[in-house]
């Protein structure tokens, strides 16, 4: 497979020598965001959130969806606790029309029929930083950014860690990373494994459904001379969950149908800093994904990308002037439901430019040409605005456009009837603009921001009788608010988000887009212990039921969790966490089951 000398090469540079992606990245940009393609001020990014290192700590998340739920604009749904398959959603677009990225690998599941990319055991162990970035973003990311960008960077850890914890449903999880980093040479590696019981997938079935998962990551860099320097990473993942589905009779519940996947992913990267007054970058990246449902009628897909980049730059965060140009191809190869494989392929051009004409006001455009092997040429653009307008008030606007090539799955025609590619499919396209206003005030410590956006999709691919037909348009208005302050020892974030979202063909609600959805979070912390309450809400959503396929209404919830650590020294840490703390009865997808009040314990170690 092209996969395996891509990974390959990884691995070499892995072991040779950041996990860090942000390519062209200088030391004093530390701070800078980097799914923007262009390390970029936070604060001049209209629709970005950041969740650090600090952020995973205090929450105590495990996986990833333990805390993208508390983002406003994302909802998030889950077929069932522990394990079932997670979807999450940006502003009302469909999960698949979420772009996820790990080190700057895509990760999106090119053998499913839609392309999305299941969150269920995506650890957090590794990860030192999450880059949300909402909205059409084409132009930077290419196909599938349609609703937005999910971007994880992994730790580069100089020492060790190490992690335990257990509770309720006879779970344990463990995890430990190590290593060095120095000004030319750095090596580190983790790994992690969770597994537990689990609840019945199914809300109305009585046993219990368990999910284990492994993950193991390595990387490093080394620098070669003054201005060359090689860093690469990878990653590998395995997932076994207990899931429920159809009995002989096509009743939803209690089945010993199980799911497995093993995937892996990385890259290599070669850089060349001020070399002809340019940064250069040649990466090259793959992932690997395997996944075995096993059942009454059991399948099997393989997916495979490849990707090879080259980028050249100049400017870091703080320049008046900067800008990032790259030329990219990416092939994709994938099984469908009769094992046959076939494959699509896109070559790229794409550059981003940001320029500052005065302190205040901040402009950025982007330009991406994809050239898919397989179907006409797309352009897509991208502008926004920054204006500070003094007193620590910001306002911002920004307008995007967004393409989704359909999958290996839609081109084939997988389980359509009669059997046959699909003839005439086109892309989706999307529109989408933003216009925000924040406040921050001048000591740092308490922030405002409030954004209205709206976005459309059109010519979106649905399943229609037996075949796949581009059918549908949908739109979604919305409005996303956080707020954060910190008082002394007191932390506290609130968010809220309004979201209009509808297939405009039909009139009808988008599936799993609650309108109404917010957080709040308290937190303190002392020399020795803190705690942090968060409270999340989500208000009534158009579904599915599962054993009548008749379109319901899911029921609004709220849930809190508790989690306090206790330092006993420098070095070590007890922790305690307390999920669901009302014994709240309620379904993240109508049918499926979820927890109820959850206790676990444990222990860290860091030097």
């Amino acid at each position: 497979m092209r996969f395996t000398t891509l990974l390959a090469a990884a691995s070499s540079l892995a072991l040779l020598s950041s996990a860090a992606y942000a390519a062209g990245t200088d030391d004093g940009d530390v701070d800078a965001v980097i799914v923007t393609r262009l390390p970029t001020e936070p604060q001049s990014v209209l629709g970005l959130t950041v969740i650090t290192d600090e952020d995973i700590d205090r929450r105590q998340a495990i996986f990833a969806a333990d805390i993208l739920g508390d983002v406003p604009g994302l909802s998030l749904s889950r077929n069932g606790g522990f394990g079932g398959v997670t979807t999450v959603r940006m502003r009302g677009a469909a999960g698949d029309k979420t772009l996820v990225l790990i080190d700057g690998v895509v990760q999106n599941d090119a053998s499913s029929p839609n392309g999305g990319y299941d969150f269920s055991g995506l650890d957090l162990a590794d990860v030192e930083r999450i880059e949300i970035l909402q909205g059409p973003q084409g132009s930077l990311w290419g196909s599938d950014a349609i609703g937005g960008v999910i971007s994880l960077t992994s730790r580069e850890l100089n020492g060790l860690r190490l992690g335990l914890e257990g509770g309720t449903y006879a779970t344990v999880r463990g995890s430990a990373a190590a290593g060095i980093v120095g000004d030319r040479l750095a090596v580190n590696g983790s790994v992690s494994g969770y597994r537990s019981d689990g609840v019945s997938k199914a809300a109305n079935g009585t046993e219990d459904d368990g999910f284990e998962s492994w993950t193991a990551s390595a990387g490093g860099r080394v620098s070669i001379g003054d201005k060359v320097s090689l860093d690469g990473r990878v990653r590998y993942s395995r997932l076994q969950t207990d899931i429920d589905g159809y009995d002989a009779f096509f009743a939803f519940g209690d089945t010993a149908d199980r799911s497995e996947s093993e995937s892996w992913s990385g890259f290599a990267r070669l850089r060349a800093d001020d070399v002809g007054g340019l940064d250069h970058s040649l990466t090259v990246s793959g992932y690997n994904l395997q996944r075995d449902n096993i059942s009454a009628f059991s399948s099997s897909y393989e997916a495979d990308r490849a990707t090879v980049r080259y980028t050249l730059g100049r400017g870091g965060a703080e320049d008046a002037l900067a800008f990032v140009a790259g030329l990219e191809r990416d092939e994709t190869e994938a099984s469908v439901s009769t094992g046959d494989t076939a494959d699509l392929g896109a070559t790229s051009l794409f550059g981003v430019l940001r320029w500052r004409p005065i302190d205040p006001l901040t402009l950025t455009g982007a330009l991406r040409y994809d050239d898919p092997d397989d179907f006409d040429s797309e352009t897509t653009a991208r502008l926004s605005a920054s204006y500070a307008v003094g007193a620590g008030v910001t306002l911002q606007a920004s307008w995007g456009q967004g393409y989704k090539a359909p999958t290996i799955s839609q081109v084939v025609c997988d389980f359509c009837f009669p059997a046959g590619p699909s003839l005439g499919l086109k892309p989706e396209k999307a529109d989408g603009w933003d216009l925000g206003a924040s406040w921050r005030s001048p000591d740092d410590r308490v922030f405002l921001q409030v954004t209205g956006y709206r976005l459309e999709v059109e010519d979106q691919i649905s399943y229609g009788i037996g075949r796949y037909l581009n059918i549908d348009k949908t739109t979604t208005t919305g409005v996303t608010a956080a707020f954060d302050a910190e008082v002394g020892p007191v932390t506290f974030k609130a968010g809220y988000a309004y979201t209009d979202a509808i297939n405009a063909t039909t009139g009808a609600r988008l599936l799993r887009v609650p309108e109404h959805s917010g957080s709040v979070s308290l937190g303190w912390t002392g020399d020795r212990f803190d705690t942090q309450l968060t409270v999340r809400a989500e208000g009534e959503q158009a579904d599915s039921n599962p054993s009548t396929f008749s379109a319901e209404i899911r029921d609004g919830f709220v849930t809190a969790d508790l989690t306090g650590g206790w330092k006993l020294n420098d070095k070590i840490t007890l922790t305690a966490r307390i999920e669901n703390l009302a014994d709240e009865d309620y379904q993240e997808s109508l049918g499926y089951g979820e927890t109820g009040r959850a206790a676990y314990i444990g222990i860290r170690f860091r030097n």
